[in-house]
């Protein structure tokens, strides 16, 4: 074996003090590229200028509206809310699930549909996708992709008591030709 003509140097041996060095100008490194960040990206063809897209409308907010529902004395209670674009034109609007605060028993719901017009205090109810009035439940309730589906809980009868509902339906709707259409998936009734 050969003997090394330059003795051992001191400086190439790691030490624990060379990992607290590398890790500290490691993590400069990263903190300071994260206050350099590009201009945001346009897309347009060369000699045009790029319009930018105007900002997303904030869906209407169910706790500032006026819901068709007669509770009495007590007030209206938001059970579920969901939003999106329902209708393809760019604005979301918010579906709410609505009951009664009743304290107690089964109060049936209401599905309401709201939009905020621009320059309105409030949103308004565009739409009733289940009234009160029919004694239904919501259940399972979604929105997806333009469609609000929801579990429905009801009457066979009137002779039904309201804490045990002994038909159970499955509905969708979708806005078509200026309207909430609503169907039943096939084999979604029960009773």
């Amino acid at each position: 074996m050969q003997q090394s003509a330059v003795p051992e140097l001191a400086h190439t041996h790691t030490r624990p003090i060379h990992w607290v060095a590398t890790a500290t100008a490691v993590a400069a490194v990263v903190a300071a590229s994260s206050f350099m960040q590009p201009d945001e990206a346009t897309a347009a063809q060369h000699g045009t200028k790029a319009k930018t897209a105007p900002a997303a409308a904030a869906a209407p907010d169910p706790a500032h509206a006026d819901f068709p529902v007669d509770c009495g004395p007590a007030k209206v209670l938001v059970q579920k809310k969901a939003s999106g674009d329902l209708d393809g034109d760019g604005t979301p609007e918010t579906v709410a699930v609505v009951r009664c605060d009743a304290g107690s028993g089964t109060p049936p719901s209401g599905v309401y549909v709201l939009t905020a017009p621009k320059g309105a205090p409030k949103p308004r109810v565009v739409a009733t996708l289940v009234d009160p009035k029919d004694r239904l439940s919501v259940q399972d309730f979604a929105l997806r992709d333009a469609t609000i589906t929801a579990t429905l809980l009801g009457y066979s009868s009137p002779d039904i008591p309201s804490c045990c509902p002994d038909v159970n339906e499955t509905a969708k709707w979708q806005w078509k030709n200026g309207a909430f259409i609503r169907s039943t998936p096939p084999a979604a009734r029960s009773t």
